[in-house]
């Protein structure tokens, strides 16, 4: 596997004057002012952008690179690839740091996992495909990339057909990245997030089940109750906090209050903090995650997005946050002392694409933000500038197969600079 690192070598420190070759001591200045510039160059890949298209017949795997100097994305070579199964509904990444890098792919219509290693050079170089529970949703990874936790549609014994409850497919993620044994647990109906909080002991999933209805409601922000959390032993085993009722049958489960229709969900880079957007309501709405993993909603915690919010990302200092909107949006914020986003003064909202569906930020440098558009077929690419404003990167929108439906940045361990 080749790298694609390309350092710059600087200017020669042999170039002759215009009377012949340079004096002694000019050419030990030019060869130390060639070294100075070497050093500092950082002329290489930053990091790797992946976005699944959730072709009809099979998916597709659409790879760029990230450059360092300007966040330009440039396809790789052999993109896109199969993606190794029918309607991509999900990636994640194993955490930066890794000695091996990996992403795994969840495919909704073939009810599989598929994992990748990823090359030095960025490639993704397939390697086995693992069965889930019936049409999975979402994905997540441990914070310690040791266990892969998988959203899935119904339960054994149900279908669309027939429909009922849902479950999470849990998978040890071993030293090679493999996947161990599965095991399976109960959800309720119509799961379609899922994401893991407090450094790995606590796990969220989001559904989506009109009748989980909350009979005290008070407010847009608790009119269901759609949001569960489970507690996790170290084993892979899951178990529900007190407070929620889940059951197995073709029933509703009730957990704690979120919005009308919850559509994303994700936790803070401290496992903190949990926020849920909510799809009907064009809401976010923040908690606190203590140790025993019951979510809280943070007084004041509910801010207003755009039309149809889904996917959200933070910068590496944890201060900003934006929502993907499927209004063709990025929501901006700024993230109170409670944790609570606040909306940029700066810049409420940029245009980035349509049918905006998931949003990542470049961890490393934390610069660039980047996009997938579904109903354009593109990545968008936006500079995250000192205020938290995004500004266009130069040639954005970038091609992507059809469909588009979430984008993830992984990192170059060896940048070589």
């Amino acid at each position: 596997m080749k790298s694609v690192s390309n350092i710059s070598r600087g200017p020669n420190s042999q170039t002759p004057s215009k009377r012949g070759w340079l004096p002694k001591a000019a050419s030990a200045a030019a060869l130390a002012l060639s070294l100075s510039l070497t050093a500092c160059s950082h002329d290489y890949t930053l990091a790797w952008v992946y976005a699944p298209s959730a072709s009809l017949t099979s998916g597709l795997i659409n790879a760029y690179r990230v450059d360092y100097q300007n966040g330009q994305l440039t396809l790789l070579p052999d993109s896109p690839i199969p993606s190794g199964g029918r309607k991509p509904s999900g990636l994640v990444a194993t955490p930066a740091g890794l000695a091996i890098p990996a992403i795994y792919v969840i495919h909704h219509d073939d009810s599989n996992v598929v994992s990748f290693l990823v090359g030095t050079d960025g490639k993704l170089y397939p390697q086995n495909t693992y069965d889930t529970g019936s049409f999975p949703t979402s994905v997540a990874i441990s914070p310690d990339g040791k266990f892969l936790y998988v959203a899935y549609t119904y339960q054994a014994g149900f279908t669309t057909a027939s429909p009922g409850p849902g479950g999470i497919s849990v998978f040890p993620i071993n030293a090679d990245r493999t996947l161990g044994a599965i095991k399976n647990f109960s959800i309720g109906r119509a799961p379609v997030g899922i994401a893991v909080g407090n450094g790995g002991s606590t796990v969220y999933v989001i559904a989506q089940d009109s009748a989980a209805t909350n009979s005290a409601s008070t407010s847009a922000s608790d009119t269901t109750l759609n949001l569960f959390a489970f507690s996790t032993d170290g084993s892979g085993n899951l178990t529900p906090v007190a407070g929620e009722t889940i059951v197995s049958a073709n029933q509703p489960s009730f957990g704690f209050a979120t919005g009308t229709l919850p559509s994303g969900i994700a936790t803070d880079a401290s496992g903190t903090h949990l926020y849920v957007t909510d799809g009907t309501g064009n809401i976010v709405i923040s908690y606190t995650t203590p140790a025993s993993g019951i979510p809280s909603a943070i007084a004041n915690g509910t801010a207003p997005t755009g039309l149809g919010p889904r996917g959200m990302a933070f910068d590496p200092t944890g201060k900003l946050f934006f929502v993907a909107n499927y209004d063709g949006t990025v929501g901006e914020y700024n993230l109170g002392s409670n944790g609570a986003p606040v909306i940029s003064t700066s810049a409420a909202s940029t245009a980035a694409g349509n049918g905006t569906t998931c949003v990542t930020v470049e961890p490393t440098r934390g610069k660039y933000l980047y996009a997938s558009g579904s109903l354009s077929n593109s990545v968008v690419g936006e500079e995250i500038e000192s205020d938290g404003s995004l500004r266009p990167i130069f040639h954005s929108p970038y091609e992507a197969a059809t469909l588009p439906i979430c984008a993830i940045t992984v990192p170059n361990p060896t940048p070589g600079y």
